[in-house]
């Protein structure tokens, strides 16, 4: 699988809030908190926003209630728009 990389110039300040976050757990975190919006947003698939995130499909839908996202909502809607 082919890997491209993304840079994101981040505020010095950001870094040195009262939490210490470093820098790599910063980019994890920011990668799934794309992968969540994107989701939700219904611009991914669950299994590429789970990819986009590094973890399993499973494990990323069952992390989905903590960003208050409901999973599996596009595959409803879709299931919703193949009824209609």
């Amino acid at each position: 699988m082919a890997i491209r990389q993304i840079v994101i110039d981040i505020p010095e300040t950001v870094f040195l809030s009262d939490d210490g976050i470093d820098e790599a757990t910063f980019a994890k975190e920011l990668k799934v908190l794309a992968a969540v919006r994107l989701y939700g947003q219904g611009r991914l698939s669950s299994g590429r926003a789970a990819e986009l995130a590094d973890m399993s499909r499973v494990e990323f839908l069952l992390n989905l209630k903590d960003y208050r996202v409901f999973p599996l909502e596009s595959e409803l809607l879709d299931l919703e728009k193949n009824l209609a």
